[in-house]
């Protein structure tokens, strides 16, 4: 099964490698190859990237909710910023929309503009969150693919899928091949958070969480091939 459109999340310590924080150009450019690949058979593409490779303010209960938010959501307006002028020098064409102006580094998004950049070809990459605080990226990812449209929700992540237990400290955690979003919030799974996760059920949206250091794992994906852990309404 071939995916028309998809909107595809990649974390923020996606574009930092080993490096854990910042940028790594390599591994930026390795995504943005296996993108293109995609993107080249057809398929409409959108992103959103977190800011784990800069700011994780909800670790501290120091800081103010709000200010720590809106920090991580100006971390990833610089991650969609780098991503793009990447993807760009690999080929691409790609556009930027953000939910609240930023000058001249972004568009304010717009549902019909953003499917036309889509429809033209571009690779759209979505920052800045939802706009609001107390939503993660998780939540901004099921927002926009419900908004533009979207075949399924691919979430590129350090793990391969999702288990009943944590497989780092128990080596007979169980994979789950797919699941429902009614399990994730009836278990209070920590797969999603449970807004996007309702959001997702609600608007019958699936996705796919596979492992983004296996090889060729994007390609694999939107080929249809069973890998990481389906999720379905």
């Amino acid at each position: 099964m071939q995916y028309h459109r998809i909107m595809l999340k990649l974390s923020g310590e996606a574009l930092a490698g080993d490096k854990g924080t910042g940028f790594d150009e390599a591994t930026a450019r390795g995504v943005a190859r296996q993108v293109k690949e995609a993107h080249d058979t057809g398929i409409e593409i959108g992103i959103v990237i977190g800011a784990g490779n800069f700011w994780r303010g909800r670790s501290s209960n120091r800081m103010d909710r709000v200010k720590a938010d809106q920090i991580g959501m100006l971390a990833t307006v610089m991650n969609c910023l780098y991503a793009a002028e990447i993807f760009r020098t690999e080929g691409m064409e790609t556009a930027i929309y953000a939910p609240y102006p930023i000058g001249p580094y972004t568009q304010t998004f717009n549902k019909d503009l953003a499917i036309r950049d889509m429809r033209e070809g571009k690779i759209v990459f979505f920052a800045g969150g939802t706009g609001h605080p107390y939503f993660s990226t998780d939540m901004a990812i099921a927002l926009r693919a419900v908004e533009t449209e979207c075949d399924v929700m691919l979430f590129a992540k350090n793990v391969d899928g999702v288990y009943d237990d944590d497989p780092n400290l128990n080596p007979n955690a169980r994979k789950y091949d797919e699941m429902t979003y009614h399990e994730i919030l009836a278990k209070g799974l920590k797969v999603m958070d449970l807004p996007a996760a309702a959001l997702s059920m609600e608007n019958h949206m699936p996705a796919v969480l596979f492992a983004l250091k296996e090889d060729k794992s994007i390609i694999r994906v939107v080929n249809g091939e069973k890998i990481g852990t389906t999720i379905v309404g």
